[in-house]
Formats: C-alpha cells, sequence, structure tokens
C-alpha cells in the first residue's frame, strides 16, 4: 500500500505497534504512522516508535494501563470520531496488536456505527514476541499442539477466565498457555492452574519483550508467584505456561534464570 492511499480524509486507523521494539513494525504501519495528521498513542508505544511520525502531526497520549489512572475508553472513541469527521487521518496506535486484548474490536464497532472509515494494520503481540525473543516456539511437535492466548484480568464485575477449566483443557490437548496482565492475579493464577496441571509445569515470566531492558525469569507453575514477588517482575509481561519453556537453555542452580538485556 502507498502512502497516498492513506490521503483520503477523515478516516481512522488502528495501527499494532507491536512489543516496543521499531524494527518490529510491519511496513504497513510504518506508511500509515507517517500518514497521520493525530496520533493518539497508548502508554504501551515505545518512544522510538512515536518518533516515527511527522514533525507536523499531533500526539495525544491517551494511557491505558492495568493498575494505574487511565484515559476513559468512551472518550478516546469520541475523540476519534469527532477527529475523523474533521477531516483528521488518525492513527490510533496501540501496544501488540489491536485485536489481541486492545479493545480493538469495541473501536471498530463504535467507528463504524458513527459512519467513520476505519482500517486495521497488525501488530506483533507481546505473548509472539517474548517467546521468540529466547528462540522458543509457542508449538511443538512433540510439547504442544495448540497456544492458548488469556487474558490474566477481569473487567468489574466479570468472573474472568475459568482457571480450573483451562488448566484441564491444556493437559489434555497438550496446549501451551500464553497469559497477558496476570502478574497481578499470579496468586490465584498458579493455585487453580496447580489443579489440572502438575506442580512442575515449565513457566516463563517475560517483563518488557524486545524491548532493551526485557528481563525474563524461567520457573515452575507452584514457584510462579513467588517468582515474580522475589525477582520484582512486574507490569508490561506475559507468563507462559508449558513444556516449550523447557527450551530455555541457561539456568542457574536454583532452576531461575534472570535476564537483563542492553
Amino acid at each position: 500500500m502507498s502512502l497516498s492511499s492513506y490521503a483520503a480524509s477523515g478516516q481512522v486507523t488502528l495501527v499494532g505497534a507491536g512489543p516496543g521494539d521499531p524494527e518490529l513494525l510491519t511496513i504497513k504501519a510504518l506508511k500509515a504512522i507517517q500518514a497521520a495528521t493525530l496520533l493518539l498513542v497508548d502508554d504501551l508505544v515505545s518512544e522510538g516508535i512515536v518518533a516515527l511520525a511527522t514533525a507536523s502531526a499531533r500526539i495525544i497520549r491517551v494511557g491505558k494501563r492495568g493498575g494505574c489512572r487511565s484515559t476513559p475508553q468512551s472518550f478516546i472513541e469520541k475523540l476519534m470520531i469527532t477527529a475523523a469527521q474533521e477531516g483528521e487521518r488518525v492513527v490510533r496506535l496501540k501496544g501488540g496488536d489491536p485485536f489481541m486484548f486492545g479493545r480493538g474490536g469495541e473501536e471498530v464497532e463504535h467507528l463504524q456505527a458513527a459512519g467513520v472509515r476505519v482500517d486495521v494494520v497488525n501488530g506483533i503481540t507481546a505473548g509472539l514476541a517474548a517467546v521468540t525473543s529466547l528462540q522458543l516456539p509457542l508449538t511443538h511437535r512433540q510439547h504442544a499442539h495448540g497456544v492458548v492466548f488469556v487474558t490474566g484480568h477481569a473487567k468489574p464485575g466479570d468472573s474472568g477466565t475459568d482457571w480450573r477449566a483451562l488448566a484441564q483443557t491444556a493437559h489434555s490437548a497438550k496446549l501451551t498457555l500464553v497469559i497477558y496482565m496476570g502478574v497481578g492475579g499470579a496468586a490465584r493464577i498458579q493455585q487453580e492452574l496447580l489443579s489440572g496441571l502438575a506442580a512442575g509445569t515449565p513457566v516463563l515470566i517475560v517483563q518488557n519483550a524486545s524491548l532493551p531492558q526485557q528481563r525474563h525469569a524461567q520457573t515452575t507453575l507452584d514457584q510462579l508467584h513467588a517468582t515474580i514477588e522475589r525477582e520484582g517482575l512486574g507490569s508490561p509481561a506475559v507468563i507462559v505456561v508449558g513444556d516449550v519453556v523447557s527450551g530455555v537453555s541457561a539456568m542457574d542452580q536454583t532452576g531461575i534464570y534472570l535476564e537483563r538485556r542492553g
């Protein structure tokens, strides 16, 4: 797609900024960013990616991060609609992929209902980037027949994921679990997954995937919460549960390996 394809007035493009490394952007995402007159940027988008916008583009930070003060979703949607109706070329710049726990589906529905043209550009999701950075797969013919991407954070009033049922399914079907936004609820997730998965099931926690400050720890399911607490791992992070994690080769005598890149 050429840069001129984005020249039509009054549109919104949801762009996946990936896990943070600017070199992991797609060419299509780069073209959309450079054609934007207005960028609405999530907290998890790295400054290196924001810097790719033109000097004339307006940039508005619309932070969305669990446990922190966030811009109301209704305000973001209203801002996108108003700007597009005024002829702006709006890019909603979102960490990871817009349709992977990024409320992209909700935003598309609201934009379409308002008669606003909307496009979506995929980005590399953090769950994939996290394991790839350590040269690990999410599926493997010997270790995992499939993968489940799941959120560890439920909206208010929602009971959230049935971890016990998921554990049983993961065990019987040999699935890798990739848990987003699960650090805060790690103790409960650990307890409930242990109802169907072995205590020694390999687990990987990756913080700031793909960025220079990436850190990761390998442990076992029965030590998940203790490892997070002891090593001070926090958001943004993904938790990967399954035998594919056993491929991390560099471990110390405690069975936990921490890496600080940069």
